[in-house]
């Protein structure tokens, strides 16, 4: 099935040179936004225990932090994708900057008042705010090029998503877990006022500099071969319906993972470490993710998608399945290496996913991004299974998310 074409539609079009150089300007734009809400998801794995030990919360509890904040992903992705569709990708992500802004903004009389479900509705709010953003950056950026480059492309810009998820960890220990070592204690300090004030007015300035900029308007024609096929819906494609389980899981999995490292740090049979000092390793975690996508988008240059995929799946559930029978060091950079390997997994799984839909692009994309609220399930089941059985034998939820994601690579990503 031919890929989607794409017309770049520009009052001075003199030569292909300015064509070229306008998608430049446009992917160096956009990775600004894939590191502003890799840096904002990642300090919910910093939440997770600080909000914990502040209002008492069980595993399962705790866990609605993620829920919440994942949940926006099943309840904003469609509207969105049809927001995108009449208003166009670049106001889609001004209106995206602006929701986000406004849901950091609530954290400030969450923590005046001291109470959760405050803190939950604000990362609802701030989620549905990166909802809008990925659903028009995403595609956004895979149509800025040739298709068959479109999974190295956006492989590239999310290695700055995870810039920001790598920088998170040190900026929520530094200044959510304050001098003070107890958790307890600082609930109604300014400890999660000042850091989301901070990002509500960079997410505000950015909107206002996305409002000003020009940028090239992309629209996605439908090939021929594409228009005699008569696909009306993306849901006739059963790459794209296998890949939006892909995406569930695998959001599921590293979501999970990265939300209780700080707790599976903290045992003493595993590195025995204060709450602060763990938040600080979770770095590399997301660090390895990083590393793996500069490395990822050369690789998958000269290297079929599929392929690459799954070896970096069989690569995570070798990890998990280590880190769940082993103790000590070894098990805490176990689990810790998983994030190499999660690296490439969501730019691939997308760009597989959407291949060929032609005018269903972006309906797609909405249902992929919809496909993220795997984030909200999978953590939350796995602190069901921790309140019940233990925290490291829950790790095997993950490896299970895995197995699927190795399965999709080689068989499920096939265009039908």
């Amino acid at each position: 099935m031919a890929g989607p074409s794409v017309v770049i539609e520009q009052q001075d079009c003199t030569s292909a040179v300015h064509s070229l150089s306008g998608n430049r300007f446009a992917l160096i734009s956009l990775t600004s936004l894939f590191f502003m809400w890799g840096f904002i998801t990642c300090l919910n794995d910093i939440l997770i225990p600080y909000l914990k030990g502040a209002f008492e919360l069980n595993y399962t509890q705790a866990m609605l932090i993620q829920f919440c904040f994942f949940g926006a992903y099943f309840i904003v992705s469609i509207p969105a994708g049809k927001l995108i569709d009449k208003v166009g990708y670049q106001k889609g992500i001004v209106f995206g900057l602006s929701v986000a802004s406004f849901g950091c903004l609530l954290f400030i009389p969450a923590a005046y008042v001291e109470v959760y479900a405050l803190f939950l509705f604000a990362l609802f709010v701030l989620a549905s705010g990166i909802v809008i953003l990925q659903v028009s950056a995403n595609p956004y950026v895979t149509a800025l090029g040739k298709p068959e480059t479109a999974s190295s492309r956006l492989t590239l810009t999310q290695a700055f998503n995870s810039l920001g998820t790598t920088l998170a960890p040190y900026f929520g220990a530094v200044l959510i877990y304050s001098a003070s070592s107890e958790v307890e204690t600082q609930a109604s300090s300014s400890g999660v006022q000042i850091p989301y004030l901070i990002l509500a007015l960079t997410l505000l300035f950015l909107a206002v500099v996305f409002f000003k900029l020009k940028m090239p308007r992309l629209s996605i024609e439908t090939s021929d071969r594409q228009s005699n096929l008569g696909s009306d819906s993306a849901w006739n494609h059963r790459h794209l319906v296998l890949g939006a389980i892909a995406i569930f899981v695998y959001v599921g999995a590293e979501v999970s993972i990265g939300s209780f490292l700080v707790n599976f740090l903290s045992q003493d049979d595993i590195a025995g470490l204060s709450e602060k000092e763990a938040s600080k390793l979770i770095t590399y975690y997301w660090g390895g993710a990083m590393v793996g996508r500069f490395i990822g988008a050369a690789v998958l240059q000269k290297v079929a998608a599929g392929k690459v995929l799954f070896f970096h799946s069989i690569g995570a559930i070798v990890l998990v399945s280590l880190a769940i029978v082993s103790k000590g060091s070894f098990a805490m950079w176990c689990i810790l290496g998983v994030g190499l390997f999660n690296s490439i997994m969501f730019p691939t799984i997308f760009s597989l996913a959407i291949n060929g839909l032609g005018k269903c692009t972006s309906q797609g994309s909405g249902i992929l991004c919809l496909s993220i609220v795997g984030g909200a399930i999978i953590p939350l089941l796995q602190g069901m299974l921790a309140d019940t059985i233990n925290l490291q034998i829950a790790f095997i939820l993950p490896a299970i998310c895995y197995i699927y994601i190795a399965y999709y690579a080689l068989w499920g990503s096939q265009s039908n």
